[in-house]
């Protein structure tokens, strides 16, 4: 199905328009909880703060576990490991300073990616990747910024003040030059369950 361009969280309509032989199977959400569950589980054993946004989704905040992005790698590498070994189940990570950072890096190798972005390399990993990447930014946004003549997240965050105003107004554009620009200064917040 990825070769096709399907990906998760896209509505059925689209993926039968780029598949239309594509076989659906009747989701059983009870038995996605229990994997969710055991997951989880496995990740708040060994990490202090993680805050989940989904049933398949959430930020972890290795700071207490990792210093370096070396340490981070072998610990989230030994993280996976574990997943796979007691569920059979495959995670993708992406580790960075911030939430955009982590959730584009964990979105760009999937199934079982590990993607380390260091510090001080969030603009170089962003610019060259297509702006429906960076989360935040919809199919109206996307069209108004190609029509404009953007193409890339880097494109995003070369704008200056004047030409985002342009493109978009008010505080959601200058939001998403930041995270454009691998600023994200959101925090990690503990959480008992998900959010939805």
């Amino acid at each position: 199905a990825r070769a096709f361009g399907i990906r998760s969280a896209m509505s059925a309509a689209e993926a039968v328009r780029r598949c239309p032989n594509a076989v659906f199977v009747k989701p059983d959400h009870s038995r996605y909880r229990r994997h969710s569950d055991a997951v989880w589980s496995l990740v708040r054993a060994v990490v202090p703060v993680v805050e989940q946004v989904g049933i398949d989704e959430g930020y972890l905040d290795l700071s207490s576990v990792a210093s370096t992005a070396g340490e981070a790698r072998a610990f989230l590498a030994e993280l996976q490991g574990r997943i796979e070994r007691e569920t059979g189940l495959h995670a993708s990570f992406g580790c960075g300073a911030g939430r955009t950072i982590a959730k584009v890096a964990s979105d760009a190798d999937k199934p079982n990616g590990l993607v380390i972005v260091p510090a001080g390399k969030e603009e170089e990993f962003l610019a060259p990747l297509p702006l429906r990447a960076l989360p935040g930014i919809g199919p109206k946004a996307d069209k108004r910024m190609r029509t404009a003549g953007l193409k890339t997240i880097g494109n995003l965050a070369d704008l200056d003040d004047a030409d985002l105003r342009l493109v978009l107004p008010g505080t959601v554009g200058l939001e998403l030059r930041e995270r454009a620009r691998g600023i994200d200064l959101r925090p990690v917040l503990a959480e008992t369950g998900p959010s939805v």
